[in-house]
């Protein structure tokens, strides 16, 4: 099972995560340099909640945004 919101089809994503490393130039060094850049995964809060989908009652995996929208009927 996918760990994908049911409604909205919300998933996981690719990113990057920077780092800098150094004095910033306003404090008296050279500025900032560009060190790595690793990747990094950014996941959807899903939460276990019971709904009822065609008038019978399941448990699937619902984003946030999902459920405070109104869009999940429990």
């Amino acid at each position: 099972m996918a760990r994908e919101c049911k409604i909205c089809s919300k998933k996981a994503t690719v990113g990057g995560r920077i780092t800098h490393r150094g004095i910033a130039k306003k404090a008296g060094g050279i500025g900032l340099q560009l060190v790595k850049n690793t990747k990094r995964v950014f996941k959807p809060n899903l939460q276990k909640v019971k709904m009822n989908l065609n008038g019978s009652r399941v448990s699937a995996l619902v984003c946030t945004a999902c459920i405070r929208s109104g869009k999940v009927v429990k």
